[in-house]
């Protein structure tokens, strides 16, 4: 098997590569989790245009690819892009590299992108790791529809907002977060959009790798106030479709039930969790209950 790997490497080490843009997804973690056309793209390649060339030094040096190495990142994107194009214009073959995974997911590579099919330059995709497809399916959590949401805003208040944005989509959401943000984070995430299944996935590929699974408020309390480091992916579920149709009937049963047990403010809580609407709305509905009688504060 491996004397055949071998066979299919050499294979396309032998044959030319057409000029053009080569967008090449790199390991996140797991160095053997490069693919054998990668490898074979960044070796013919005339240039690789990386993230972080000492990052990237790292992993060619790792694999004998001495392949030409030049900056590409949201520092210096807008005045290296041009260039980028012209050697291709010219005949060259660029890769394209992101520090880990898919270039593209969460790094500047779009407007170049954007740009060589404008000018009907030639790009390639070569697939391979994923952050973002790896925490979705180890998750657990349903891979019909997902959303992948990037990093989420660091200020509380537009975070929340962007939360409510998400809220409805009848989608598996996926969003990076720092360590640092990461309680914080969940915290809005847990108040925002309610009692949902989420999962935690930190380490992916690499030796210590994990995905905790849980509620988002039992996430919450379990990473408390922890000083954590590095990057995480949340995998959060869908609305459960019952609650996103929830009629204002059944909101209000489930809000007299409620007030007969708790306090008018816990009530409303309750029932914007378990419903997944505005709360807003069940507390317009609690109004509405107190004056026909169906309810006490």
């Amino acid at each position: 098997m491996l004397g055949r790997a071998a066979d299919v490497l050499a294979d396309a080490l032998q044959r030319p590569l057409a000029p053009g843009l080569y967008l090449v997804a790199t390991p996140i973690g797991n160095l053997a989790d490069i693919s054998l056309r990668a490898l074979a793209v960044l070796a013919r390649a005339d240039l690789i245009a990386a993230e972080d060339t000492r990052h990237s030094r790292k992993l060619l040096t790792h694999f004998g690819i001495s392949g030409a190495l030049t900056p590409y990142h949201e520092h210096n994107a807008a005045k290296e892009r041009p260039k980028l194009l012209a050697r291709i214009k010219a005949g060259a073959t660029v890769a394209l590299i992101s520090d880990a995974g898919t270039p593209l997911v969460s790094d500047p590579g779009y407007k170049l992108v954007r740009e060589a099919l404008d000018d009907g330059l030639s790009v390639t995709s070569i697939p391979g790791a994923s952050a973002v497809m790896a925490a979705l399916t180890s998750a657990g959590l349903p891979t019909d529809a997902f959303l992948f949401g990037g990093f989420l805003p660091v200020k509380s208040g537009a975070r929340r907002k962007r939360l409510e944005e998400l809220k409805s989509t009848p989608a598996t959401l996926l969003l990076f977060e720092t360590g640092p943000r990461l309680a914080k984070s969940l915290a809005d995430m847990a108040e925002v959009l309610g009692v949902r299944e989420a999962a935690l996935a930190k380490e992916l590929t690499k030796l210590h790798e994990t995905v905790t699974r849980g509620t988002l408020d039992h996430l919450a309390a379990e990473i408390g106030e922890a000083a954590l480091k590095g990057e995480f992916v949340v995998v959060i579920a869908p609305p459960a479709s019952a609650d996103a149709e929830a009629s204002d009937e059944a909101v209000a049963a489930a809000l007299q039930e409620a007030l007969a047990e708790m306090s008018f403010r816990d009530a409303v809580r309750a029932v914007t969790e378990r419903f997944g609407v505005k709360r807003a709305r069940v507390y317009e509905l609690g109004l509405a209950l107190e004056r026909k009688g169906g309810g006490a504060r």
